[in-house]
């Protein structure tokens, strides 16, 4: 797999990022915890991935109530390897358990994710989401202590928005922006991503297939799979639940046809011909699921090939899930 500059991080990195969210729950929701992929099945995942050429491996404090972390730190135990690793903070560990981005809380996540993952420090630390009830200054200080104690090395920002990244460069100096960004959700085409360029921060797209919607598997008229995102936790992607989103996945799969790849193999490598997008984030579910990724860095867009898209495509969908 082969390499791209990460703005500002100043590092060579593999374009895909493979994301962990799904290890022993879905994402950050308390009532989920324990659901998701078992430990076996996450070592699996880990095992295809890294034989795949994916080095870095995203996760989050609260993804499962912390087993996301635990499963890494004992694959990379077991394995011998190291990946690049960016943890979050920001969503409790357990119903009704405090959350947020205060510095002591800061310290206080970063430690026990250090301690769960089994390592001395992470490369990337982000705040999960804006936290509307402390200061930016206070958090970004916070941040800047544990980089500068050689615990992080390097922190952003996940689900904020133009205005906020704004604001914090002004606070701080993040080096990271990780948002939702897919053919489904192209908010922040609309000037994040620009900034990001500009100011030269690296941008991380998650959900790239907008919760399995690019995937094909959702169809007008038909019930959501059993077991599928839809049926599980399908709040974050409720309003794609429109004649529209079927019309786009429609037209999307007859190009995707047309092309000789999936539908998820061109949703992904229309993510990866965007100069402005530093890495996309994945979370298959199983290890077939990686063929996409192939697909998509085997089969890249010709020039012209992703405003055609765009086009067929229009009026786009800009509305967007939930964070994470």
């Amino acid at each position: 797999m082969s390499e791209r500059q990460a703005g500002a991080a100043a590092l060579a990195l593999t374009p895909v990022v493979l994301g962990c969210g799904n290890f022993g729950g879905i994402g950050s929701a308390p009532e989920f915890f324990g659901h998701g992929l078992t430990d076996d099945q996450a070592l699996e995942l880990m095992d295809a991935a890294w034989e795949l050429g994916i080095r870095h491996f995203d996760t989050a404090d609260a993804y499962g109530g912390g087993r996301s972390e635990r499963v890494i730190g004992r694959w990379i135990t077991t394995r011998g390897v190291r990946p690049r690793l960016t943890t979050k903070t920001f969503n409790p560990m357990a119903a009704g358990a405090d959350h947020g981005l205060r510095p002591d809380r800061i310290a206080r996540q970063l430690s026990s994710s250090l301690e769960r993952l089994g390592l001395a420090h992470v490369d990337q630390y982000l705040a999960h989401e804006f936290d509307p009830q402390v200061p930016l200054a206070e958090t970004l200080t916070a941040f800047d202590q544990v980089r500068s104690a050689g615990l992080v090395g390097e922190y952003g920002l996940s689900n904020f928005g133009a205005s906020q990244v704004q604001a914090a460069l002004v606070a701080g100096s993040p080096r990271v922006v990780q948002n939702s960004y897919s053919l489904l959700d192209r908010r922040d085409d609309q000037d994040l991503l620009d900034l990001c360029c500009a100011r030269d921060l690296a941008y991380q797209a998650f959900s790239p297939l907008a919760g399995g919607w690019l995937t094909g598997k959702y169809r007008r008229g038909e019930p959501f799979p059993a077991g599928s995102r839809m049926t599980q936790r399908p709040g974050p992607y409720r309003q794609l639940v429109t004649t529209g989103t079927f019309d786009v996945l429609e037209r999307l799969s007859e190009m995707a046809r047309g092309r000789g790849t999936s539908m998820s193999g061109l949703a992904l490598a229309w993510l990866l011909a965007d100069k402005r997008v530093t890495q996309i984030v994945i979370g298959p579910g199983r290890p077939e699921h990686l063929v996409p990724v192939v697909e998509a860095i085997e089969h890249p867009l010709a020039p012209g090939e992703r405003s055609a898209i765009e086009s067929a495509l229009s009026p786009a969908i800009t509305a967007g899930p939930e964070p994470k």
